[in-house]
């Protein structure tokens, strides 16, 4: 058995969250180890964000394509007045130097709040250890799926522009079965993707039924495909699983920890904005759970919650009247809803605006959710 000399922290995974971690903490002047079983493999997956969600640390040759002035449609279409990034992925990853990391190559066998043991025996010591090795797909957790084709912009004409939800019919399927919809979006000048995503089910749309939605949806809409595109496959869940040791365990961040938004999926921006947050509490020998969570962050958190239990229990036919309703909302209530994670209060203000915009049958399930009781069925 062979031990690493203590360090002050030790980083588990180098996903975007932990390693953006890894380098943030590096940068303040700490020695920081990172653990990861193919710490050098490449990103493939697309991140996006809001503009005014990302840090100004990134460097801003990291966003591959802006678009400002979002189109949407759910029952009608709406103009998002906010500004969209696609992440250069690469780019991403290279900007997240890891100089001044001492990078391991392993596996995790078990991890608690400072020592971390590798399946080859190997026992690394830590002040703090910070896990972020992303969530598995679990059958009794939300998920979110998606499916997309990379294509030229010349195939994506007929699309008609940049779309971040688009939950029109025209994919195939009927008002009762479960809705998914059309994202599109340029990667650069010359590639769009173009995905049918299953925003969030217990369990979710599965991948094969994702692409027979998207080839009808493109094919209506006069997309023509070659059946060489690059294809982009994605599944994980929206929400956390529970920690066998809470108490006792690292302390977890990233999407591991509960920092995805779990109505929409989101999580890379506010993980790189947490990098700093957690730089700063090791630089001065504060609690990194607590800097974490505070009680504004834990109370907007509990909220986000509700707002997943809602759309789990809609049905069918609700989930585009729900986004009609936040699409509806001022973009000063739509950035409370989905950006802010410690102002619990614009949260709540937002979410109460929302229902009142919703049918009164699906007011009731919002309201039975935020009650913690079932909504009763009608017959």
């Amino acid at each position: 058995m062979v031990s690493v000399a203590r360090s002050p922290v030790v980083v588990l995974g180098l996903g975007p969250a932990g390693r953006a971690t890894a380098h943030r903490i590096a940068r303040a002047g700490i020695a920081v180890v990172a653990v990861d079983p193919a710490p050098h493999r490449r990103w493939t997956p697309t991140y996006a964000a809001w503009a005014d969600e990302l840090p100004a640390w990134l460097p801003s040759g990291v966003r591959g394509t802006q678009t400002s002035g979002v189109r949407a449609w759910a029952l009608r279409p709406h103009l998002i007045p906010r500004t969209y990034v696609v992440l250069d992925t690469p780019g991403l990853q290279d900007a997240l130097t890891l100089d001044g990391v001492q990078v391991i190559t392993g596996t995790v066998a078990a991890a608690d709040s400072h020592q971390v043991t590798l399946t080859d025996g190997r026992q690394l010591f830590a002040d703090v250890v910070l896990d972020a090795r992303g969530t598995r797909p679990q059958p009794t957790l939300a998920q979110q799926t998606a499916v997309g084709v990379v294509v030229t912009a010349q195939q994506a004409a007929p699309i008609g522009g940049s779309v971040f939800m688009d939950w029109r019919r025209d994919n195939g399927t009927r008002a009762e079965d479960h809705p998914s919809f059309l994202y599109a979006f340029p990667l650069d000048e010359d590639r769009v993707l173009l995905e049918e995503t299953c925003l969030v089910g217990r369990p979710a749309l599965g991948l094969r039924e994702l692409r027979q939605r998207l080839e009808h949806r493109l094919a209506t809409r006069g997309v023509v495909l070659t059946g060489n595109e690059p294809i982009e496959r994605v599944r994980f869940c929206v929400e956390p699983g529970t920690s066998s040791n809470p108490e006792s365990g690292p302390v977890r961040i990233g999407s591991r920890g509960g920092l995805m938004h779990p109505a929409t999926g989101y999580s890379v921006a506010v993980s790189l904005n947490m990098a700093d947050t957690i730089a700063g509490a090791v630089t001065h020998g504060r609690c990194v759970q607590e800097a974490l969570w505070p009680l504004g962050a834990r109370q907007t958190h509990r909220l986000r919650g509700l707002g997943l239990t809602t759309l789990l229990r809609l049905p069918a036919s609700g989930i585009e009247e729900f986004f009609a309703a936040y699409f509806a909302l001022p973009v000063s209530l739509q950035r409370a809803y989905i950006t802010d994670r410690a102002r619990p209060m614009l949260t709540a203000t937002a979410m109460a605006a929302m229902a009142a915009r919703l049918p009164p049958r699906l007011t009731r399930i919002a309201v039975t959710s935020a009650l913690g009781r079932k909504p009763r069925v009608a017959h």
